[in-house]
């Protein structure tokens, strides 16, 4: 497993607070987690040891919010989703420590944009129906960002929030969406070595915190405001995304 204690210092905050948002706040601080561990470690290793982690979040969260979901948006979703993460597995050995911290940075720049303008435009958007093109669209789109660097929650949103759905159901949706898609994941993740002895026991080590992440989550759902959750985690990646997009950037220009 991972032994350098400064990647601890900086692997359980984040573990906790990805735990907390999945727990109470919509899943979206997944998309800091990658980018942030990146800064630490190869971002293909971030990813490994992170999945377990993520499979065990989905489990409590699933509990929590349960038969909340859209049965015709999943089914929707789902297909396409599966096919961008065969895309993603497909593709992930061919690229580099680089290009993978080019493609999370201006993800994770992205995400902040979309936050600070894209999700406050698309939730005033005339009330739409689930269309399958789009949805089998966007589905790809979240399968494939998902097996790089779950980090699907942003195309997701794109689909769903102009469906203004409720808010339990827009939150059971996305869960269970993404539970489905982590546990798929887990089987070309260890085909392909991509979960190696030292991702799987460093994942062991932080797992504990996955349910106390959740369940922290849960508990200030009604307690915390959404909004000073949110602008603090995007903050810290539009930091994270400038760092990495910086680097990969400079790697590859050698």
């Amino acid at each position: 497993m991972i032994s350098d204690l400064s990647f601890y210092f900086l692997a359980i905050p984040v573990v906790i607070l990805v735990g907390m948002s999945k727990g109470g706040f919509g899943g979206g601080f997944g998309t800091l987690a990658v980018p942030l561990l990146s800064l630490m470690i190869d971002p293909r290793l971030a990813a490994a040891v992170l999945l377990p982690i993520l499979c065990s979040m989905d489990a409590f969260s699933l509990w929590s919010f349960r038969g909340t979901w859209d049965k015709l948006n999943l089914k929707i979703l789902l297909p396409g989703a599966l096919l961008g993460t065969v895309a993603g597995a497909l593709t992930f050995e061919m690229t580099n420590a680089d290009w993978v911290r080019l493609i999370v940075g201006v993800l994770s720049i992205y995400f902040v944009v979309h936050y600070l303008w894209g999700k406050h435009f698309l939730e005033r958007l005339e009330q739409r129906k689930s269309n399958t093109i789009a949805g089998s669209f966007w589905g790809c789109i979240a399968g494939y960002v998902s097996y790089i660097a779950h980090a699907g929650g942003p195309p997701i949103a794109i689909y769903l929030l102009p469906q203004h759905l409720s808010k339990s159901v827009l939150a059971g949706t996305t869960i269970l969406f993404f539970a489905i898609i982590n546990f798929i994941k887990l089987i070309p993740y260890v085909w392909l070595g991509q979960i190696s002895g030292a991702s799987f026991f460093t994942s062991l080590a932080l797992l504990p915190l996955a349910p106390l992440g959740v369940w922290l989550g849960v508990y200030l759902h009604h307690r915390v405001s959404d909004r000073i959750f949110y602008w603090i985690s995007y903050g810290f990646l539009l930091l994270a995304g400038i760092k990495l997009t910086y680097e990969g950037a400079l790697g590859l220009l050698g």
